[in-house]
């Protein structure tokens, strides 16, 4: 039987849609082969991948257990700390310097230190303007130390009122804080600058008492532990070591007196044009330093504007050739070894003498002088026979006896100890000119200090800038009897007579003596001069040794009567004023009021 079929019916194919569709791609031709499918990778290339990756999680794993495993424990705290806490080094409060009299000539304030952490600071340009013009600090040097290397501290400006920094915590920075600091006030500035010296801003001591006295003055700084947010913020603190402030400390200095020299002192050097000069004030009973000032000086607070030239202190730490202010000291050997008397004569005519192929001379021909003359009228000729006639020993031993050749122990940085040669290589000639002050050098510290032995009756003591209620012992070294002479006859020296009619002082006898020296430059006398004059008041019963030089002074006058005389003799009546002295003789003569006038 066959099948029927009917219209609109459909007959199923054979293989149904699958086989269609394989049927259609067939019938449709070859296509294009994909060439990634292609390719044939080496085996080699899969495990090598396989086995880089194998060391990754080997060398993961390995920094993992020593991270973890308490192998770098310590360095990861402290890296760790580094970024959350800080110790800071708090200041301690530095001692007050005050004259004999407590008067305050250096103390410290306190102030402010503006710091940052640069890897916390965030500040926008505007908020960085707006803090340098705060600090009075250029933006761009600003910029510059948050770029510093040290990425954990900078300071951006120390020892800053304490209202600015204020004002700047009240920014609210993030990076930016503020520390403890002091900062040094010196009241009197520049009229004891090189006496006091300086401080850094650490506040520590450069140079003067400050310098001298660091131990005593500093104390010992505290240690501050800071811990901080993620935001910069202070968050806690606590002390790790609190400070110990410093010692006050009391000087010999009268403050009066200070002011009373420096102003006189200012005034002789810009009057005769000097390159500089200094003046030392000291007590007769005590030894202690009254004054002790120098011009030209600077201002403390300016330490932008300090020059080296001015920094020194003259008194202390320069040296000079002595002149006829060393004259007393030969005739004091030649009186205490019985050569002479005060009234043995010599003759100094024709005014010159030839010792060893050199001519030694005076400025005039005095002919015959006793020896109380010879110091008055300051004879070259006259000192030179009568030292002549004396052991080199003799006149050494005296001189390093008074402190020549020794730097003075006085609690001052920078003294020198001069120069003054054994005596047992002193030619006749050396031996004739350092009698009368060439060939010997010497601090104005040290020429004062001697000049005790005679206002002393023949005993001297050691000189101090501390202020002590016991001195220490005297050191005899002439006898009494000499030391009077003495007296006697630099009292003539400061009359009409002698050579510094100048320093007399209305209503009080004075005694001292005037130096004149070449100056030497490049090993040759050179035609600059040092003019002083070293002397003492009352003349009978001494208060104070009160030494003046001045260097290389000018106008056409340049000897130690006319120029250095005339400013001890204002000091002299301002001291004995200051410490309440009366008056012990009739007014003297008008010339001496006018040449302390010329001083001022």
């Amino acid at each position: 039987m066959r099948e029927s079929s009917r219209p609109g019916t459909l007959r199923p194919q054979p293989g149904g849609r699958r086989a269609r569709k394989r049927r259609s791609a067939a019938d449709s031709g070859p296509g294009p082969a994909n060439p990634l499918l292609a390719v044939r990778l080496p085996a080699w290339r899969s495990r090598m991948l396989l086995f880089a990756l194998f060391c990754g999680f080997i060398a993961l794993a390995g920094r993992v257990f020593y991270l973890q495993g308490g192998l770098s424990t310590q360095f990861l705290q402290r890296q760790g700390e580094a970024r959350y806490a800080r110790t800071l080094d708090v200041a301690a409060t530095r001692g007050t310097i005050t004259d004999r009299n407590g008067v305050v000539l250096a103390s410290s304030v306190p102030a402010r230190g503006i710091w940052a952490i640069p890897d916390d600071v965030a500040t926008g340009k505007r908020d960085l303007a707006q803090l340098a013009r705060l600090l009075e600090v250029p933006s761009t040097e600003l910029r510059r130390r948050l770029a510093a290397d040290d990425r954990s501290f900078v300071y951006l400006k120390r020892q800053v009122e304490p209202d600015i920094a204020q004002r700047v915590e009240s920014f609210n920075l993030a990076g930016i804080h503020t520390s403890r600091e002091f900062r040094r006030l010196y009241p009197e500035g520049a009229i004891t600058a090189q006496l006091l010296g300086f401080t850094d801003v650490e506040d520590r001591g450069q140079d003067g008492i400050e310098l001298a006295f660091e131990r005593t003055l500093a104390g010992r700084h505290g240690l501050r532990r800071l811990i901080k947010d993620r935001l910069g913020r202070a968050v806690e603190d606590d002390w790790v070591r609190e400070p110990v402030e410093g010692r006050d400390i009391q000087l010999s200095i009268d403050n009066r007196i200070q002011y009373i020299a420096f102003s006189a002192l200012r005034t002789a050097v810009e009057a005769n044009q000097a390159e500089g000069g200094s003046i030392v004030v000291l007590d007769v009973a005590s030894g202690e330093i009254l004054a002790l000032t120098n011009w030209p000086s600077f201002d403390p607070a300016r330490r932008d504007r300090m020059q080296p030239q001015r920094v020194r202190n003259r008194a202390v730490s320069d040296t000079f050739e002595p002149g006829s202010t060393i004259k007393p000291f030969s005739i004091a050997t030649a009186l205490e070894a019985g050569v002479v008397t005060p009234q043995s004569t010599v003759e100094t005519a024709p005014g010159w003498i030839r010792i060893g192929g050199r001519t030694i001379s005076d400025t005039s021909s005095h002919g015959l002088l006793t020896v109380e003359q010879v110091l008055a009228k300051s004879s070259n000729v006259g000192t030179a026979k009568i030292a002549l006639q004396l052991p080199a020993q003799a006149l050494w031993d005296t001189m390093t006896a008074v402190g020549f050749g020794q730097a003075p122990r006085a609690g001052l940085t920078g003294a020198v100890a001069g120069r003054l040669r054994p005596p047992g290589s002193w030619r006749e000639i050396e031996q004739a000119t350092i009698s009368y002050g060439y060939g010997v050098s010497v601090s104005l510290l040290q020429l004062a200090r001697a000049y005790l032995v005679f206002a002393r009756d023949g005993d001297i003591v050691p000189v101090s800038v501390m202020h002590s209620e016991s001195p220490a012992p005297p050191v005899p070294v002439l006898r009494p009897q000499t030391a009077q002479a003495l007296r006697r006859m630099l009292e003539l020296a400061a009359g009409e007579e002698g050579t510094a009619a100048s320093a007399r002082v209305s209503g009080y006898r004075v005694a001292g003596k005037t130096g004149t020296a070449r100056k030497l430059r490049d090993g040759r006398y050179s035609d600059a001069y040092v003019a002083s004059f070293v002397g003492f008041a009352p003349a009978s019963n001494a208060r104070v040794v009160i030494a003046v030089m001045i260097d290389d002074p000018h106008r056409g006058r340049y000897y130690g009567g006319d120029v250095a005389a005339p400013v001890f003799a204002q000091v002299v009546a301002g001291t004995l004023r200051a410490l309440q002295v009366a008056p012990q003789a009739p007014a003297l003569a008008l010339a001496a009021t006018d040449a302390t006038t010329d001083a001022r």
